[in-house]
């Protein structure tokens, strides 16, 4: 044995009540667990640990993280280490780095700029899933990474390589073409495909093409995770098209940050959660993610319709330069209900800058587009216009349109588990990025009562680790993983607010990866535990 934890308030990831136990590691795995008051001696080990009260659960699963490029140039990522986090899923909504050549890897780098940074400080030596996955394990000198991450394959990336950023059908060629690369993807370790069907050029993909992908991702036993084609004024009928395409396709599905938003869906989660709850009595499989608060988080860019993406960043640009198109964006943002923006008309109030890339802009930061237009003595539209030109499309925002009921009626179901959507770019991140595993075991567990404590450990840590088809981890069990946190759960709480969005969360002293500390009496050690997570899958065919 290596460590003993003593008398633990063992939070297994079952959902069942907790149990006291004594916890011992060896080798970065669960050697034995002692129930207090079970025959037999108790475990020993060079060092112990005492757990005085405090919880012991599974690491938590971030099953929609934006951390591609913050794990690979930042060996400490508080950030997430902090929370308890001990594995995070990649790859998200349809846009990161593999599989790419030369010409993609530079025009998504462009593309997701307000996500991720430019870029400029990594060195982008890998074309492949595979090839990215290796470089997360020898980063910083062979040391690896801080958490583990896993890899969702970018369908607008795969698209953006083999069709490019035209709005039109696939050819068969390049249809052809994109299957290879996700069979491919697969076969390297992704553990299956993600969309982001309000983002150029993934959104151009019909549901014949979708179809075709999942097929692939389910030859490999992988899963699709959309960011469907609305939030907002098609909600249902987009939460519908993906439980319809994934079932036709005979793929698990994974619905990516599920929430309802805007004025035209408060008060509907109840109908969302009974489409899901038909399609899974039906046989279909089905999981979703959300983050534990209402406001949501992008890039201004995103709020544009579609017709005025085609073609990638450089036209977009030329787009928004040219008075008679800027005109039309504007009336398709202010009156018709933008695609980018879910349908909706554009409400400015609720666009609140979070982030901007030229530090000449910075005095927009933390302010609403309409704040910053009437600071300046213009209309909304002329503010919002002259960030995106003059930030390159960089600039970042929260979204304030979400709902507090929809979002406590879709944690409690069946199927969920957390995501934070984590953008860490950005002078006013989203505290999500920071707060959301403590937030769901302090504010809605704990205060609210919305969960159980063992109910919200099992969302957070089992059933991703299902999705994810892990089999040793996501549970307190002899011979699993020890990814493991102990928790105050009288104190744990986010410290992230909107105002103060990367405080560190309080009440989380103790993370441990592979057995070795992270987080070690409430500070990041120096060990980089963290690798790359890949499923080992062989196609079926």
């Amino acid at each position: 044995m290596d460590l003993v934890i003593r008398d633990a308030r063992v939070i297994d990831g079952t959902a069942t009540p907790s149990y006291r136990a004594d916890v011992a590691l060896a080798d970065g795995r669960i050697a034995e667990i002692h129930r207090q008051g079970s025959p037999g001696p108790r475990p020993t080990a060079p060092r112990t640990l005492e757990a005085d009260g405090l919880a012991l659960s599974p690491g938590f699963v971030d099953m929609h993280a934006h951390s591609d490029l913050a794990l690979l140039r930042d060996p400490d990522h508080s950030a997430k280490a902090a929370q308890g986090v001990t594995l995070e899923v990649l790859g998200q909504d349809g846009l990161s780095y593999a599989p790419a050549d030369d010409r993609t890897l530079t025009e998504v780098r462009r593309a997701i700029t307000g996500w991720n940074g430019d870029g400029s400080d990594i060195d982008f030596d890998w074309r492949t899933v595979g090839g990215y996955l290796d470089r997360l394990d020898r980063n910083f000198g062979g040391r690896g990474i801080a958490v583990n991450a896993a890899y969702l394959i970018p369908q607008g990336t795969v698209r953006m390589y083999a069709v490019g950023w035209d709005d039109r059908p696939a050819t068969e060629a390049e249809l052809n073409r994109m299957r290879r690369l996700v069979d491919r993807s697969m076969a390297e370790g992704a553990v299956g495909m993600s969309s982001g069907l309000t983002y150029t050029p993934g959104m151009y993909a019909d549901d014949a093409e979708l179809t075709a992908l999942c097929r692939v991702v389910a030859d490999h036993g992988g899963y699709y995770c959309p960011h469907h084609r609305s939030y907002g004024a098609g909600a249902l009928e987009a939460y519908e098209e993906m439980v319809r395409l994934t079932r036709s396709a005979g793929c698990a599905l994974h619905l990516a940050h599920a929430t309802m938003n805007f004025g035209v869906n408060e008060g509907r989660a109840p109908e969302l959660l009974a489409l899901l709850d038909h399609a899974l009595d039906a046989g279909a499989d089905i999981s979703l993610d959300t983050y534990p608060y209402t406001p949501g988080c992008t890039t201004l860019a995103a709020m544009l319709p579609s017709w005025a993406s085609e073609g990638g960043p450089g036209p977009v640009l030329a787009r928004l330069a040219d008075d008679p198109t800027a005109a039309r964006i504007r009336h398709d943002l202010e009156v018709v209900g933008s695609d980018g923006c879910h349908g909706v008309p554009i409400e400015w109030d609720t666009i609140e800058i979070s982030g901007v890339g030229a530090p000449a802009l910075a005095a927009h930061v933390g302010r609403t587009v309409a704040e910053s237009a009437r600071l300046r003595g213009e209309e909304p539209w002329v503010t919002a216009r002259r960030l995106l030109l003059d930030d390159r499309l960089g600039t970042t925002i929260l979204q304030h349109v979400g709902h507090e009921a929809n979002v406590r009626q879709i944690m409690r179901h069946r199927v969920h588990t957390g995501g934070s959507d984590g953008i860490l770019q950005g002078d006013k991140p989203h505290p999500r990025a920071y707060g959301t595993f403590p937030q769901y075991l302090g504010r809605y567990a704990r205060e609210l009562g919305v969960l159980s404590l063992e109910e919200c450990v099992a969302h957070l840590t089992s059933r991703p680790a299902a999705r994810l088809r892990l089999p040793d981890r996501g549970y307190v069990r002899e011979g699993y993983r020890a990814d493991l946190v102990l928790f105050d759960p009288v104190t744990v709480a986010a410290g992230s607010t909107f105002d103060a969005p990367r405080t560190l969360p309080t009440g989380i002293p103790y993370v441990l990866i592979d057995g070795r500390f992270v987080i070690e009496d409430g500070k990041r050690t120096q060990v980089l535990a963290g690798r790359s997570v890949r499923s080992t899958d062989t196609p079926a065919r």
